[in-house]
């Protein structure tokens, strides 16, 4: 059966592709390795990833988006038509329409520069939707309803904070701190409490392992190996659940304060329908423990995190493509 619609979650960390009626094709890192001095693309996804710290000199690992946005087109481009080509089993007689997920905040030039992309790498017809309403239609918000409703999506290099209501972002704020920040402010932490240096990756598997919002009564611990600071040697430390939330605190906050922006550029009468139904968080950053808990703190509003909450920008962008005519008010542009 040929593929005819495929949905791309471009994020800054990861690239989730979800075709209706097989679901989730690929759920691979935002990375590329390429060959060097030719730009050859030697690898994608998580193979490119698990290079990163151990090619040789020619053999560089990239993240072609920052921020959400492209920031190598030429990159960009190879690894979508490697998604694209995966998606569609590596032979379709007919070229799919995608629907492509990007920040609330795109540009015009961002955005044709992400349609031009995926024209080059295969798509024919390529649909813009801004993220939050994708994270909340997958979230199973009804966002065509006149009821206010509102949606933390903390993704890999940006956490948006958005109002939807009648198909349409009502108030918005995008802050770049998501996923990414987490990482490096970990890194940070166990530096400069432990002297021990340790990697990207090390530190993500540390927040997916022990990584909480709030102070754990029963606190986790997780033994992690770097390199020492003075001595330059190899050192084993553990860190546990209390530790990374301090590390993540400022970070929290300033995703907190940008919730209450939001409330502020709202009218009362969404606010209303928020205090009642509640805040939903959805991306990566949803799987942070105890993370509702935070924000309801912060807010004071009841705060749930969605089902699949990293899938929820990708089921959105598939619900969109089996129902265009319904949220044709989200969709961008269309080529």
């Amino acid at each position: 059966m040929f593929v005819r619609k495929i949905g791309i979650d471009l994020g800054t960390a990861n690239t989730i592709v979800f075709v209706p009626g097989k679901g989730f094709i690929v759920n691979e890192p935002t990375i590329v390795a390429l060959g060097q001095p030719n730009n050859e693309v030697i690898a994608v996804g998580r193979e490119a990833k698990n290079m990163i710290g151990r090619t040789p000199y020619d053999i560089v690992a990239y993240k072609p988006l920052k921020d959400g946005v492209i920031a190598d087109y030429y990159i960009t481009k190879a690894m979508l038509k490697y998604y694209i080509t995966k998606a569609i089993g590596g032979w379709n007689v007919i070229k799919p329409d995608v629907v492509i997920s990007a920040p609330a905040g795109i540009t015009a030039n961002e955005r044709r520069a992400v349609v031009n992309a995926a024209k080059e790498a295969g798509a024919k017809q390529t649909y813009i939707v801004k993220e939050p309403i994708l994270a909340a239609l997958g979230a199973g918000i009804p966002i065509n309803s006149h009821s206010g409703n509102m949606i933390i999506n903390i993704g890999g290099g940006t956490a948006e904070v958005a109002v939807v209501s009648l198909g349409s972002i009502v108030s918005w704020s995008s802050l770049r701190v998501a996923g990414n920040k987490f990482d490096a402010a970990i890194m940070n932490y166990v530096k400069k409490k432990f002297d021990v240096y340790i990697g990207e990756q090390t530190a993500e598997q540390v927040k997916i392992e022990v990584g909480s919002a709030l102070p754990m009564k029963d606190k986790l611990s997780f033994k992690v190996r770097g390199r020492d600071v003075a001595s330059g040697l190899p050192k084993d430390i553990n860190v546990n659940s209390n530790e990374i939330a301090e590390a993540l605190n400022p970070l929290l906050l300033d995703i907190a304060a940008s919730v209450q922006t939001v409330f502020n550029e709202t009218p009362p009468e969404l606010v209303a329908d928020i205090m009642e139904k509640g805040i939903i968080i959805s991306g990566g950053g949803a799987n942070l423990r105890n993370v509702d808990e935070f924000f309801k703190r912060m807010t004071g509003v009841e705060c749930y995190t969605a089902e699949e909450a990293l899938f929820c920008v990708a089921k959105g962008s598939g619900l969109i493509l089996d129902h265009l005519d319904v949220y044709k008010r989200t969709l961008l542009n269309k080529r």
